[in-house]
This record gives structure tokens, C-alpha cells and sequence, in this order.
């Protein structure tokens, strides 16, 4: 089984793909920044993360991390001044032992670029990454990357915002490989996000344009959310939220396993 083909399986065998809700409700996608709180836990917190997570969505940390917002772009950038480089995680992740989950590495495009389009998917898959996701990357650039990383079946997976028009909208769900990352609202990542009806319906637009899995992110902070997105998506994906319990020394397994008692 590839990278992208296990990342949508992960997801699909906590929630059917039917348009209901599978038993234990949508798949959890946690996001963490690597090296964050402290490079020295990365390992610990990771695979405190990974036992009650579907997904595990690793954050490479960045100087300019334009989709992100305060609170991701701190831990970014302390982990930067603590020597968080790709290089050091792909080292880190080598090493076991290794998550259960899939792992999802979330890079802007100049990391990569600096490691080397070449050499980066080989190196990734020996490390146990099962794909990727670029928010800098228009769709039209993408077509290097995702030939390399297709050469060893690792996902790229696509991202969608409620302002994508439905022509383009179909053309990146056909292209995405892993699942389709459907934004919540324009902006950055982090501020609460309200889950009126048109967002629902937007989502519901995306599933059936998709072949994949649909996972919803940003501004998911709490289980009323979870359970507000249920029927509409076949995942959650949390991140900031999860950042601040990190960061503040609390029990990321206590955070995750409240919004699984959301949906079950």
C-alpha cells in the first residue's frame, strides 16, 4: 500500500465514505509543529499525538508561514531558533519506534526546495512520511513535486476554500491523492470558526466533487464543532488548538480524546 493510498484509508476506516457517519464518528487529523515545545520531546509529544489521532499532520517550521496564524507562527519560529530543520525531522522520524498513524508532513515550498525535490521523496518514505501538504504551491507549479513524490507513492494532497469556483474546485479534488483539505473560511489558520449552513453546504459540495476523503481545518477548536461537521466531512483537522495544550504542558491525549467522545 503507497503513502497517499494508506493516509485515505486512515481516514475512510474511521468514517465511511457513504455520507454518514461511521461508528466512531470523522477521522482526527492533529497537527503539530515539530520541535515544539521543546525539540528534546518531539518524539514524546509525537507519539503521545499519534495513539489517539487517525492522522498525524507535522508542522516543518517556517520564517513566513503566510496560511498560519499567531499561534502556529510562534511555534514556528521558536522552533527554528532551537536548530528545527527538515533534515532534523526526517532524522527524528527514521528512528524507532514509529507511529502507527499515517504522517503528513505540512511544508511551505522553500524547505523543500532548499532539501531538493530529487532527493526529498526517497528520503521521506524511508522515514515513514505517507505525503504532503504545500499551501504555497499553486496547483499550476505543482506538477515537479508531485511527480517526484508520485514516484514513491506518496500523497500531495490539495487544498480547497469556500471561494474556490466549482470548475477548479473539481479539477483539484481529481487531482488530490490522500484526501482534499477543504478550508473552513478564507484567512489564517487559528481563529475560532462558527459552522453556519453555507459552510456545511460548501462542504458538502467538495464531498461530491471528491473522489477522496474530505478533512476540515482551520478554526476547529472544540468538540461542538466535531460534532457540528460530522455528516459532512469524513475528517476533522486540528491544529492550533492543539498547539496552545501543547505549549501550556497540558495532556494533547486529553484534548484529542474529548473530540472523539464528541462524535461516539
Amino acid at each position: 500500500m503507497t503513502g497517499a493510498d494508506r493516509i485515505a484509508a486512515a481516514i475512510r476506516a474511521r468514517a465511511d465514505r457513504g455520507g454518514r457517519p461511521g461508528r466512531n464518528g470523522p477521522a482526527l487529523v492533529a497537527f503539530l509543529t515539530a520541535g515544539y515545545p521543546a525539540r528534546e520531546r518531539f518524539r514524546e509529544d509525537l507519539a503521545s499525538v499519534a495513539s489517539h489521532a487517525d492522522l498525524v499532520e507535522i508542522g516543518v517550521p517556517f520564517t513566513d508561514p503566510m496560511a498560519d496564524g499567531v499561534t502556529i507562527q510562534r511555534a514556528a519560529h521558536a522552533a527554528l531558533l532551537s536548530g528545527v530543520t527538515l533534515s532534523w525531522i526526517l532524522d527524528e522520524l527514521a528512528r524507532d519506534p514509529r507511529p502507527a498513524a499515517p504522517l503528513l508532513l505540512m511544508s511551505y515550498l522553500n524547505p523543500l526546495l532548499a532539501f531538493g525535490l530529487h532527493r526529498l521523496p526517497a528520503v521521506a518514505a524511508r522515514a515513514g512520511v505517507a505525503g504532503f501538504v504545500v499551501p504555497d504551491l499553486p496547483f499550476e507549479e505543482s506538477d515537479e513535486l508531485r511527480t517526484a513524490l508520485d514516484a514513491e507513492g506518496l500523497a500531495l494532497v490539495q487544498m480547497v476554500t469556500p471561494v474556490t469556483p466549482q470548475p477548479r474546485l473539481r479539477t483539484l479534488c481529481q487531482a488530490a491523492s490522500g484526501f482534499v483539505y477543504a478550508v473552513t473560511r478564507t484567512g489564517t489558520t487559528g481563529r475560532d470558526v462558527a459552522v453556519p449552513p453555507a459552510m456545511l453546504r460548501y462542504l458538502d459540495d467538495v464531498r461530491a466533487a471528491s473522489p477522496l476523503p474530505v478533512c476540515a481545518g482551520f478554526g476547529i477548536r472544540n468538540p461542538q464543532q466535531v460534532e457540528a461537521l460530522r455528516n459532512h466531512v469524513d475528517g476533522v483537522i486540528v491544529g492550533s488548538a492543539l498547539v496552545e495544550r501543547l505549549e501550556r504542558g497540558e495532556d494533547a491525549a486529553t484534548f484529542l480524546r474529548s473530540l472523539r467522545a464528541a462524535v461516539t
